[in-house]
């Protein structure tokens, strides 16, 4: 029986190192998105397709950029919808993929890693070729003279954002698709406190709203982020398997970006720190 394609085995396991980077478990990857804890358990072992939404709050949560799975959907993609049998000869039969434990959030694949890796790379390198190869293309065509637009095009955003300014006033910036690679940047560089936490305060300049984000933890630690002219919004770290993911408060709508204040209040203790953008 053929095994599933390289490219979707490669996916796979992209999802896989990243899910174990944010320390999440199925549960609460389910709790923090759109997608249900078996949906989750489907992706991961490769079961099913997996929405592109699906791995862009992934990456998110991890704090890692979404390029490289992103390109690796692009492939995955093809496989599933049937674009690349249509195009491509058949590709060899890929390894299984040892199942997930929804119990082990940081647990990896079984299997030498070395393959894992191999076939990571072998896929990533082809998409960079082949990014390279429209490139060279379409410079090409502009040489041989070929007329610019009248205009650039505005760049079309997937997802596309759900509020924009006083909009997104106490939303939680990864439901409204505002803390996605590419649409959020550091106002300062992240604080290290007293207790190990680090924190910083978020902006999306596609939603023009900004949010605080906490990380290495303890249970009870908490930040708050304020405006002089808005509600404070806090979060609150209430279980260790938050302990080391990040938690975000929601959002400001619309603040004047240099006059936002983040506090960390830690647990069991008066004293906190504060930052300024």
């Amino acid at each position: 029986m053929t095994g599933p394609a390289p490219e979707c085995v490669a996916l796979a396991e992209g999802l896989r190192d990243m899910r174990a980077r944010t320390g999440l478990s199925l549960a609460a990857l389910a709790e923090r998105t759109a997608y249900s804890k078996s949906s989750w358990e489907r992706y991961l072992n490769g079961k099913s397709p997996v929405p592109r939404q699906a791995i862009d709050g992934l990456c998110t949560m991890a704090g890692e950029p979404a390029g490289r799975l992103l390109a690796l959907w692009e492939l995955a993609d093809a496989e599933w919808s049937g674009r690349a049998r249509r195009t491509l000869p058949a590709a060899r039969s890929a390894p299984a993929l040892a199942p997930v434990d929804a119990g082990a959030p940081g647990s990896g694949s079984a299997g030498p890693g070395r393959v894992r890796r191999q076939w990571l790379f072998t896929v990533a390198v082809g998409v960079a070729a082949v990014a390279t190869a429209a490139l060279l293309t379409a410079s090409a065509v502009r040489g041989r003279g070929a007329d610019p637009p009248a205009s650039p095009a505005s760049p079309v955003l997937d997802p596309e954002p759900g509020c924009r300014g006083k909009a997104c006033d106490g939303k939680d910036p990864d439901q409204m698709f505002c803390g996605l690679p590419g649409r959020v940047t550091s106002l300062a560089p992240p604080h290290r406190t007293a207790t190990g936490a680090r924190v910083e305060i978020r902006y999306s300049p596609v939603c023009a709203a900004a949010w605080g984000r906490i990380w290495h933890a303890e249970t009870g630690d908490a930040i708050e982020i304020s405006t002089p002219d808005s509600r404070p919004r806090r979060v609150v770290v209430m279980s260790t398997s938050d302990t080391d993911a990040y938690r975000f408060t929601l959002m400001i709508g619309g603040p004047d970006r240099t006059r936002l204040h983040l506090c960390f209040l830690p647990a069991g203790g008066p004293d906190r720190e504060c930052v300024d953008s």
